[in-house]
């Protein structure tokens, strides 16, 4: 099953041949061309979840429930000398964490539960926003929301900090947590994941400091000088707001060939920082968000977000 898996996974790779005649295809047929390709690339992704599945399954052995034994003592077949691991996802969030206070960034939880106000109004979402509807974001019957984004706790954090620029110092709170998401569950697509949010105003920051600021964690992370770049992007909360990408790494593989889409970022929009009760004529500021779990992936070469919910010892066992 491994050879079929194998296989599959260079068909996967030979698919970057034709992405990149993407852009001598015809303007008319080029959307038509993207989408036959994407449909291809996510036939074989099932497939591969399919056989890793079948694989996973195949090595769990039931338990006879009708074995004899004596009152009181365990069933045999559950008798282990294994202690557990360490889950991968919580190995990576420490690491990201000692990374930003190398970097003299003070680490404040996100919460797991949450309210219209963080989640949306304090961060500049107009009120017909689409992802206010309930079939984009997860709310309890009392209206409470499970945080789709550490940024519910940008406007926390401003205000809690905003004594620091009065002393004049700089705001720099690195913010890691878990957020949940109201997707279609699928290799890449998880309901549960971490994301680690960055915050810093001051009176003269701006975007060259920030792509500093990224450039730094992500060499320390992966343990080499990485080249960056920024493509547009669109957040409420800030503005200008940038898609903030990095080569892929060598530690991972890479041979500086090809760019990984890391995180959103930008300058904090001035309406965040009102809410918060800071002169954005006076001060300025940036914020960062990306999530632990691609960073876990990268680093560990797995295919499937899912595994990480899924409770499965083999896969857990690996990480010891």
């Amino acid at each position: 099953m491994s050879v079929k898996i194998e296989e599959l996974k260079k068909q996967l790779k030979g698919l970057n041949s034709d992405y990149a005649k993407i852009k001598d295809v015809p303007a008319a047929k080029r959307a038509a061309f993207g989408k036959e390709l994407n449909a291809k690339k996510q036939q074989i992704l099932d497939q591969i979840t399919k056989l890793e599945q079948a694989a996973l399954d195949a090595d769990v052995k039931p338990i006879d429930i009708t074995a004899p034994t004596a009152p009181n003592q365990p069933i045999p077949q559950l008798m282990t000398s294994d202690h557990g691991s360490r889950h991968p996802l919580m190995t990576e969030l420490d690491r990201v964490i000692e990374i930003y206070q190398l970097m003299g960034f003070d680490i404040v939880e996100s919460r797991q539960l949450d309210d219209e106000f963080h989640m949306f109004d304090s961060l500049n979402f107009p009120k017909d926003h689409p992802a206010r509807g309930d079939y984009d974001t997860f709310r309890t019957e009392e209206g409470f929301i499970p945080p789709a984004h550490t940024s519910t706790m940008q406007n926390r954090v401003l205000k809690a900090y905003k004594h620091n620029l009065e002393q004049g110092k700089a705001i720099a709170v690195a913010v890691p947590g878990r957020v949940f998401r109201n997707e279609d569950i699928d290799a890449t697509h998880e309901h549960t994941l971490y994301q680690c949010e960055g915050v810093y105003v001051s009176t003269d920051c701006n975007l060259g400091q920030m792509l500093g600021i990224l450039r730094e964690f992500f060499e320390r992370y992966f343990g080499q000088t990485l080249k960056i770049r920024t493509q547009p992007g669109f957040f409420p909360f800030t503005e200008p707001s940038l898609e903030f990408l990095i080569e892929k790494p060598k530690s991972i593989g890479g041979k500086g060939a090809g760019w990984l889409e890391m995180l959103g970022c930008g300058m904090i929009h001035p309406n965040v920082l009102k809410m918060a009760g800071i002169d954005p004529e006076k001060y300025h500021g940036f914020a960062w968000g990306g999530g632990i779990d691609r960073l876990a992936m990268l680093r560990y070469g797995l295919s499937d977000i899912r595994y990480f919910e899924s409770g499965k010892l083999r896969f857990l066992k690996e990480f010891k």
